[in-house]
């Protein structure tokens, strides 16, 4: 059976790859069919145009990958701050980010990527119950593959100090 095209915004050959269950309501980007990657600004527009929800998810993504500071985002080291990076870097060409609204495919995860699933009613949509090892109440590890499941991308759920949690992990089980 073939495989369907990843579908999101950002870098098509990004190795962070970020999966959610919910797509801003914005311009083009319901009906794409691939990865598209954001342009000058976007981020910003999205966020004034589909709400606080949106801003949240952004500022989560840059906050986790300013955490990681992994030498796949060498990039960082012209940024003064997680803000300047979203801004100016996020979800781009050649970003090595990509947030997916589309599900993990096994047979596509690359052991150089880290694959990380935003919420459990998302991986459970995934078809990934059962498949992950519960670490607590709110991170999972695929126990083969490049795979973490963590709460939604928003300050409530995913707070500064499960984003640093989340970065540790990252680092353990990743072969990036």
């Amino acid at each position: 059976m073939e495989q369907a095209l990843p579908v999101g915004l950002g870098d098509i050959d990004a190795s962070f790859r970020v999966y959610m269950g919910n797509i801003p309501n914005y311009r083009d980007i319901p009906q794409i069919h691939g990865i598209r990657a954001l342009q000058d600004g976007e981020v910003k527009l999205i966020g004034d145009a589909c709400g606080n929800g949106w801003r949240k998810v952004f500022n989560v993504y840059a906050k986790l990958v300013f955490a990681l500071k992994l030498e796949l985002h060498n990039e960082l080291q012209g940024y003064g701050s997680w803000q300047q990076w979203r801004d100016e870097c996020l979800l781009r060409a050649d970003s090595n980010s990509v947030l997916l609204f589309s599900k993990p495919e096994s047979g596509t995860i690359k052991a150089h990527q880290i694959h990380i699933v935003m919420g459990k009613a998302w991986a459970k949509s995934c078809g990934l119950e059962g498949k992950v090892e519960w670490l607590n109440k709110d991170f999972a590890i695929h126990p083969e593959l490049p795979l973490i499941v963590c709460p939604y991308f928003d300050y409530r759920q995913l707070s500064n100090q499960k984003i640093l949690f989340l970065s540790e992990l990252i680092a353990k089980y990743s072969t990036l």
